[in-house]
């Protein structure tokens, strides 16, 4: 059982991350300074992504990357308790 939270919460981790990586790609678009803001500054990222990152699948990638990330811990930090 502890196993396969352990995947799944590797799969949502994922998810977490390729929407951080589409949410950089796009603030690096825009300039290099919102980029390395987005890298740097701790919770800048957050920020961006609510008020200025412009996607047409938007909630999607929010979702991914917020849900997917602590979804992801979650269930990393369940399977390690079981074990």
């Amino acid at each position: 059982m502890s196993t396969a939270l352990m995947l799944l919460g590797a799969v949502a981790s994922l998810a977490g991350l390729v929407g951080s990586i589409i949410i950089l790609i796009s603030a690096f678009k825009e300039s290099v300074g919102q980029g390395f803001l987005c890298l740097c500054v701790p919770f800048y990222i957050l920020y961006y992504a609510f008020a200025k990152f412009q996607h047409e699948k938007k909630n999607m990638v929010l979702a991914a990357w917020l849900g997917g990330g602590i979804l992801g811990q979650v269930l990393q930090m369940a399977a390690a308790a079981m074990a």
